[in-house]
């Protein structure tokens, strides 16, 4: 049965259903249970903005608070992971992974090539990522075209509640690593989310909304600004097709296409930079398998190539919108503002 819940109450739902019924599943990090030398059950914090909070006194044992050292226990998590556990590392910020990178993509992402297809390393790494709360250029990044481009690793990014369970679910039942990301700002987000478990398997876009006129691929928060242009450009006679991916690895390349094919034109929505990033993977990606097809040059919607600003309006201007997204459909369609 579903009802409504917000994406921060699914992924605790998420990690709470499979603790209960798989004993190999820890879960461990900064703060996610009070601090270090903390009293206990009445300090726990359930992380910087409480996503796991409840989960300590449930789980005695198995909610570890780490030192402030995120290449020790990421490390530590790779190694539990090797030796039969079912870890769950949460990188407090996606912005610190260079602290811990050499441990997930010249260890963790390697084990199973390395050692002939007999390691498994079923860890996950959640972390949270993403502008629009006013934390400043040091914890506001997107950097999931990083995780992206390393072999060996599962990236994926829930753009609603209902997809954050199942995904996250998916995550620590895999048994490669997997990257979790989820966006700080989708946190107070509601949606329809079954009470009992379920699985979205990964590499399997979500087609949001349909359309005949132009597809747009979005990612992440994304997905929700995409869907409110589309809305928009409905009444304008613009219908658009919305793929959200849910997974930049794998990418479900075949739904991409398959829209592609049907509308001849393509706009990608990313809050990752534009050098490298999702936008111009997916837009080269459609050149190369789809370029018969189209009808207008590709277009991107991305921040500018600049660190996140921490002023308000910089912030603000920053970050893709609604109305930057529908002026992209309105160019590639060739239709002039209403």
């Amino acid at each position: 049965m579903a009802r409504k819940i917000t994406y921060q109450q699914a992924i605790t739902e998420a990690i709470a259903s499979e603790m209960e019924r798989d004993p190999t599943v820890v879960i461990m990090g900064e703060d996610i249970a009070g601090g270090m030398g903390a009293p206990g059950e009445d300090d726990a914090w359930g992380g910087v903005l409480g996503v796991t909070k409840g989960l300590y006194a449930k789980y005695p044992g198995r909610v570890i608070d780490t030192p402030i050292s995120e290449s020790a226990y990421v490390g530590a998590a790779a190694g539990a992971a090797a030796s039969g556990l079912r870890p769950i590392a949460e990188l407090m910020f996606v912005d610190f992974l260079g602290v811990c990178l050499d441990q997930i993509f010249n260890q963790a992402a390697k084990f199973r090539y390395m050692f002939g297809g007999k390691a498994e390393t079923p860890m996950v790494v959640r972390t949270m990522y993403g502008a629009g709360i006013r934390a400043a250029s040091q914890h506001s990044q997107a950097l999931y075209p990083i995780f992206t481009h390393i072999p060996g690793l599962k990236v994926v990014l829930p753009s609603n509640p209902y997809d954050a369970k199942g995904l996250l679910i998916q995550a620590i039942r895999d048994d490669d690593p997997v990257i979790f990301l989820e966006h700080k700002v989708l946190y107070t987000l509601e949606g329809d989310v079954p009470e009992e478990s379920y699985t979205i398997p990964f590499g399997e876009a979500s087609i949001v909304r349909e359309g005949g006129d132009v597809t747009v691929v979005a990612l992440g928060r994304m997905v929700q600004f995409a869907r409110e242009a589309a809305e928009e450009l409905a009444g304008e006679g613009i219908e658009c097709e919305v793929v959200d991916p849910r997974t930049t690895s794998p990418l479900d390349e075949d739904t991409i296409l398959e829209s592609v094919e049907n509308t001849g034109r393509l706009v990608v929505v990313d809050e990752s930079g534009p050098r490298c990033g999702m936008a111009a993977d997916i837009v080269a990606r459609v050149a190369q398998e789809a370029w018969s097809e189209l009808k207008a040059p590709p277009r991107m919607v991305t921040p500018p190539h600049t660190p996140v600003p921490f002023a308000p309006v910089l912030e603000d201007a920053y970050v893709p919108t609604p109305e930057g997204i529908a002026a992209a459909i309105r160019e590639t369609t060739g239709t002039p503002v209403a």
